[in-house]
């Protein structure tokens, strides 16, 4: 090609890729295309340099012509493999194999244009060369064949051997890992090519984990598996498809040892979800009085403390003492109520009651906040405050839950059962009336917000209806 044709193909192809640069988003593409745009100009140099004389003709414009060629090499397979919106290589041609396929086409192309040259080069010096670079080769072939079959990608979890993290970047010598404590591990190709590789992201997304907990043997193992749902449904992080599983492990020790195996959607939130679940097992525990064991290794007898002090006891008869359900029982009536109800912990986040559930008990707040929402529009209704109360009517009547209320931080109830409040009724047969009014006027909000949640009216319940409801679900004279 005479030089003055190549010196006007160069100003055109400089032209082009200019434009390109300037118009296309990507950060990626705009990249690659500056490494054209730099070999254009100095092909356009070289041609300069050899119509001044400068130098040896022959080697420049060999040099020239070579310039030219690995420009648009460059050129075409950038704008043709990737895409112009996105500021990152092309999945189906990643970086690795568009260098590698311009290498190629360009060493074929070279061959031709400069033969002689090529063929003159000293085997001995490419044997050199090929030992010292072996390793360096080694993870070039190895990150080739990556890219090429595709065992991860960018954004996958993998494990390799004992290394775990997050696929950041994908090179020609090594793989960049994001661990979950935040740091990069730097995996060599040739490493990867040689280990067994662990991806927790495909062939689906979803990951399971197992969680691992020791109950009593006193405690059946059909109330622990429903415990451990319990404990499984609160925790946001873990799916309900696919479903979790609740098996026994092992009969130890000290204790009846369980895995729980469920599922979540992020493996990079393993370490949460795993904190999340094991801390809604405690409380659940708690609440359902389900032991989890010491190991015990020489039987001994201790004195058992109580769970609730003479304290608590009276802190929570003042609480009844304060809400207009109680207000009309004597002291020793509310302190013997309180007595003789359970005292019981949610966390936070969790359901108390279920809009929908049947229920037989209400509950009194005596630490902590509870919201109140209706499903499925999650509206709020109210935010229950210490010395609050909610419950009544499913208490009362048997009827299911109107609404569901959930904790919003660590929360301690009194739980006051039908049949409990039934003997403190009997004793005191104007109690029921008042209650019955009381409730009557507090449903009137509940009401409200239902009707404006679903768009339509609401009956308010009668309180001669409602009254007669309570004597006959609590079997009142």
């Amino acid at each position: 090609m005479p030089w003055g044709t190549l010196t006007v193909a160069g100003v055109v192809a400089l032209v082009i890729t200019l434009v390109l640069y300037l118009g296309v988003p990507s950060r990626y593409v705009r990249a690659r295309l500056h490494f054209s745009l730099i070999l254009y100009l100095a092909c356009l140099l070289s041609e300069v340099a050899l119509n001044s004389g400068v130098g040896e003709p022959e080697l420049i414009a060999g040099l020239a012509r070579l310039t030219f060629v690995l420009a648009t090499l460059n050129l075409t397979i950038s704008v043709l493999a990737n895409p112009w919106r996105e500021h990152r290589a092309s999945e189906r041609f990643p970086a690795i194999v568009q260098d590698v396929t311009m290498i190629g086409l360009f060493t074929v192309v070279a061959t031709l244009l400069m033969r002689e040259q090529l063929l003159t080069t000293s085997a001995v010096g490419a044997v050199v060369v090929g030992f010292a670079l072996q390793d360096t080769l080694g993870n070039l072939f190895s990150g080739l064949a990556i890219q090429i079959e595709k065992p991860f990608r960018v954004g996958h979890w993998i494990a390799i051997g004992e290394r775990e993290g997050q696929v950041q970047e994908i090179t020609w010598r090594a793989t960049k890992l994001r661990t979950k404590a935040g740091q990069f591990l730097i995996v060599p190709n040739g490493i990867i090519s040689k280990e067994a590789i662990l991806n927790y992201s495909e062939p689906i997304i979803p990951t399971r984990i197992e969680v691992e907990v020791g109950a009593s043997y006193s405690t059946p193992p059909n109330d622990v598996k429903a415990a451990l749902r319990e404990a499984l449904a609160n925790s946001s992080l873990a799916l309900t498809v696919p479903p979790a599983a609740i098996e026994i492990k092992e009969f130890a020790a000290s204790s009846v040892n369980y895995v729980i195996r469920y599922w979540i959607a992020d493996y990079g939130k393993e370490h949460e979800a795993l904190d999340q679940v094991r801390s809604n097992i405690w409380y659940t525990f708690r609440r359902r009085n389900i032991d989890i064991p010491f190991p015990i290794q020489v039987e001994y007898s201790r004195e058992e403390l109580p769970t609730r002090s003479e304290g608590d006891v009276l802190a929570a008869a003042a609480r009844l003492g304060a809400i207009d359900l109680f207000s009309t029982l004597p002291p020793e009536a509310r302190l013997a109520l309180s007595r003789t109800a359970p005292e019981k912990i949610f966390a936070a986040g969790e359901a108390i009651v279920r809009e929908g559930e049947s229920g037989s008990s209400m509950y009194v707040v005596l630490a902590g906040r509870a919201r109140v929402v209706l499903e499925p529009s999650g509206q709020e209704v109210a935010v229950i405050e210490p010395g609050g109360l909610f419950g009544e009517m499913s208490m009362l009547t048997g009827d299911p839950r109107t609404a569901t209320v959930r904790a919003i931080e660590d929360v301690r109830v009194l739980e006051i059962t039908a049949e409990r409040f039934r003997e403190v009724a009997i004793e005191r047969p104007g109690l029921v009336e008042h209650i019955t009014n009381v409730i009557a006027a507090r449903r009137v909000g509940l009401n409200q917000a239902r009707a404006a949640a679903a768009a339509t009216s609401v009956v308010a319940i009668a309180p001669r209806t409602l009254f007669g409801r309570i004597q006959e679900f609590l079997r009142l004279p």
